[in-house]
C-alpha cells in the first residue's frame, strides 16, 4: 500500500471494464455492410480479442496486476445496438445471463452493467428489471440506436424505470453515422479515418452530444435523481461549459448545463491518467462525482499509475473516494470482506 491511502484496506473499483462474447461478435459481423459497425476491428488489435472474451481466470489475473479489486464489466461497442429488434431482445438476455454467471463464479471480483435491447423500446424496461433482479448494478447504453437518439420519447419508460430502480446509466461512445463519417472523418488511410471517427475524436463527440440532448430534452428535470456516467473525463462536456451554458439559456432551461453536469453526471477517467484532466474535472465538479476506471483491455494502467494520479487529489478522503468509495455508493456495492483487498496488494 502507498501513503496515498487513507484506509489500509481501501478498495479499488474500476467501473468501465469491457468484454465481448465471441458469439455476439459473430452476430454483429454477419450484419450487412450498411449496419455493420466498423469499430469492431478495434477489438482485434494485439491481444484485445482474447482479453475481451475472458471473464474468468485471465480477467482476474489482469485485475490483480492492475491493483483492481472489483471490476464492473460491460459490453464493448457497439454492444447490442445494431441488431434488429427480435435479435436484440434475444441477445441482450443471453449477454446478461452470461455475465451474471461470471459474477456468480467470481462474486468478490466482478459486477455487471446490463445490456438492453434499445432497438426494441417496448422490451427495454422488462429486460432492465430482469437484469437488475439478477444482480446487475448499472446499465451501459450508447447514445443512438439507428436513427433514434436516447432522448427520443420512445425511451421515456426506460428513464422512468432507471430512476425508480436507482440504476446508474453509463453512456458509452459509439461511431458516428455513415454520413457524418463521410463528411467529417474520411479522406485519410483506413486506420487514420477510423481512428478519427472513434477513439481519437468522433466517439467522444457522439457521447457528449447524447448527454447534452438528454439535458436539453428535460430528462433530468423530470428525473432529478437520475445519474448518468460519462467516461474519458466527461466526454469533453466539462471543457466547454461556457458555450453549453449559453445553449441552456437559449433552450429556456432553468438550470445551466454545468448544473446538470454537477448534479446528474458522474465522471470516470476511462484509463486516461492525466493529472491535468483530473484537475480540470475538479474545477467543474466535486471529488464525490468522479470514479476510477481502466477501460480494460484497451487501456491498462498499472497500480502505480493509479497511485501517482491519486497524489493529485486534494486529500486522503478524496483519494479513497476516487479509488472506490464513490463507486461503492453510486452502484450500491457491498464492501469486500475485511482484509481481502489488502491480501491482493
Amino acid at each position: 500500500m502507498t501513503s496515498t491511502d487513507a484506509n489500509p484496506r481501501a478498495t479499488t473499483i474500476a467501473v468501465e471494464e469491457h468484454w465481448m462474447p465471441g458469439w455476439l461478435e459473430d452476430a454483429l459481423g454477419r450484419l450487412p455492410d450498411s449496419l455493420r459497425d466498423e469499430s469492431l476491428v478495434l477489438n482485434h488489435r494485439g491481444d484485445e480479442s482474447s482479453r475481451l472474451t475472458d471473464l474468468g481466470a485471465g480477467r482476474v489475473a489482469a485485475m490483480d496486476a492492475a491493483g483492481v479489486d472489483l471490476a464492473l464489466v460491460s459490453l464493448t461497442p457497439p454492444g447490442i445496438g445494431p441488431l434488429a429488434p427480435a435479435e436484440a431482445i434475444a441477445m441482450s438476455r443471453a449477454v446478461n445471463d452470461a455475465v451474471t454467471d461470471a459474477v456468480r463464479a467470481h462474486p468478490d471480483r466482478l459486477r455487471a452493467l446490463a445490456s438492453l435491447p434499445l432497438a426494441a423500446p417496448d422490451a427495454v424496461v422488462a429486460e432492465l428489471e430482469r437484469a437488475v433482479a439478477a444482480g446487475a448494478v448499472g446499465v451501459m447504453v450508447h447514445g443512438r440506436i439507428g436513427d433514434r437518439a436516447l432522448d427520443d420519447p420512445a425511451y421515456d419508460g426506460f428513464w422512468d424505470a432507471a430512476t425508480q430502480l436507482g440504476t446508474p446509466v453509463s453512456i458509452h461512445p459509439q461511431i458516428a453515422p455513415a454520413g457524418t463519417r463521410a463528411d467529417s472523418y474520411s479522406g485519410f488511410d483506413d486506420i487514420v479515418s477510423l481512428g478519427l471517427a472513434t477513439f481519437g475524436w468522433g466517439w467522444h463527440i457522439e457521447a457528449a452530444t447524447a448527454a447534452l440532448r438528454l439535458m436539453l430534452r428535460g430528462t433530468f428535470d423530470r428525473h432529478p435523481d437520475l445519474q448518468i456516467v460519462l467516461g474519458h473525463w466527461g466526454e469533453l462536456l466539462p471543457f466547454w461549459s461556457d458555450r453549453t451554458n449559453s445553449l441552456a439559456r437559449a433552450a429556456g432551461l432553468d438550470r445551466s448545463i454545468s448544473d446538470y453536469v454537477r448534479d446528474n453526471v458522474v465522471i470516470t477517467n476511462s484509463g486516461m491518467m492525466s493529472p491535468t484532466l483530473l484537475r480540470h474535472a475538479l474545477e467543474i465538479t466535486t471529488p464525490d462525482r468522479i470514479v476510477y476506471s481502466t477501460d480494460y483491455p484497451f487501456q491498462r494502467p498499472s497500480a502505480s499509475d493509479l497511485d501517482e494520479l491519486l497524489t493529485c487529489l486534494p486529500d486522503d478522503d478524496a483519494r479513497t473516494a476516487f479509488r472506490g468509495g464513490n463507486a461503492q455508493r453510486l452502484y450500491r456495492l457491498r464492501d469486500l470482506p475485511p482484509g481481502e483487498a489488502e491480501s491482493r496488494r
